[in-house]
């Protein structure tokens, strides 16, 4: 996560960074729990509005995975590795908000 990113994204409003984070490990959530199951079309556009929504925040390395879901949809490692960066960022937002 790049706190300075998302920082810069919010305006340095803390209450909007914390409003932001949340909504955002939300939608990781839901994309973690459904992307598995989820067809071919479905996974792409999964992947595509986590990548977006993971640029906006910071989280580059979601970004980055979710990138690669899009390029080959069907790659379970691919698929393991985004599971893996969601639960990074959401340990790494649970330390922050001790």
């Amino acid at each position: 996560m790049d706190l300075n990113h998302l920082s810069r994204q919010t305006m340095g409003d803390r209450a909007l960074e914390q409003e932001v984070l949340s909504m955002f490990l939300q939608q990781a959530k839901h994309v973690r729990e459904k992307i598995c199951a989820a067809p071919e079309a479905e996974r792409l556009s999964l992947a595509h509005g986590l990548k977006g929504a993971a640029r906006g925040i910071g989280a580059f390395r979601v970004a980055d995975i979710a990138g690669e879901v899009e390029s080959d949809p069907t790659s379970e490692k691919h698929l393991r590795r985004l599971a893996a960066a969601i639960e990074d960022v959401r340990d790494f937002v649970a330390a922050i908000n001790r």
